[in-house]
């Protein structure tokens, strides 16, 4: 009966995602020069292997960027009730049902050098001249923190609500500072959010295309961009096939480190 019930799940994670998967590695391995050419043009090549490290530095700076401002975030949360909360998680939530390519589109609106932004800075006497924030690392990291926040924002508001705060009256009771209390009683019990919410954005930035495509520049190239740049215009899918495979690894190593580390389903669970 059991398996009976597991069967149909089973079939379609099969279908739709491990084959897949063994048809893209197939890709990988079997192009006319051999698989050999297809990874050693990938991991002997300079120039590929700066993309893939300009792709993990983009998502460290990214990944810092979003949870230190989720966390503060994630704490008024813990302070609000009723329509007030109500309200503030609509308003975290709202920016994921909107497409992340018109989300990208609007900060081209905003941060291009006629843009309210510049000329809120210019008008303002911060800057003498229009600041270049698009087509550079700037860009993009600005329209994927903004895409990515909510997901570090929720894993840290979910664990926040599961510490217990008797622990901190006592810690008030036994004459604690406030930054006493925080650093060694509050911090610790929500460094699980923490680590859950920088992993999800982690893994997130890993893959993303459309805004890096769009904010940034030649010299700003991810992964993503790169495996859309082998398929669409040089036609070497044995190439792309590789580095998507080369990517898969990266985030199937990062996992099985992480997950040995933070239970991210325990971290999800508020009480």
């Amino acid at each position: 009966m059991t398996a009976a019930l597991v069967l149909p799940a089973m079939l379609f994670l099969i279908l739709c995602f491990v084959a897949p998967l063994l048809a893209l590695f197939k890709l990988s391995v079997t192009a006319e020069q051999g698989w050999q050419w297809a990874y050693g043009q990938i991991l002997g090549s300079s120039v590929y292997l700066r993309v893939f490290w300009n792709t993990l530095v983009i998502a460290f700076v990214v990944t810092v960027l979003s949870v230190i401002l989720a966390y503060p975030t994630a704490y008024l949360l813990t302070l609000l009730k009723g329509w007030k909360l109500a309200l503030a998680i609509y308003g975290v939530l709202f920016p994921l049902w909107i497409s992340v390519l018109i989300r990208t589109f609007a900060w081209i609106l905003l941060l291009e050098k006629n843009g309210p932004v510049n000329r809120l800075l210019v008008g303002s006497g911060l800057t003498e001249s229009p600041i270049q924030f698009l087509f550079n690392n700037t860009g993009v990291l600005i329209g994927m923190v903004h895409v990515l926040l909510p997901y570090a924002i929720l894993p840290i508001f979910a664990n926040m609500l599961r510490i217990d705060g008797r622990l901190l009256l006592a810690s008030d009771g036994l004459a604690a500072s406030p930054w006493m209390t925080f650093r060694r009683i509050y911090l610790p019990l929500s460094m699980p959010g923490i680590s859950a919410g920088a992993v999800f954005v982690f893994l997130l930035s890993l893959g993303f295309f459309i805004t890096p495509a769009l904010l940034g520049g030649i010299n700003n190239l991810t992964v993503a961009m790169l495996i859309e740049l082998l398929v669409n215009e040089r036609l070497i899918w044995s190439q792309a096939a590789a580095a998507s495979v080369l990517l898969l690894a990266a985030v199937g190593a990062f996992l099985a480190v992480t997950t040995r580390f933070v239970r991210l389903g325990a971290v999800l669970e508020a009480r």
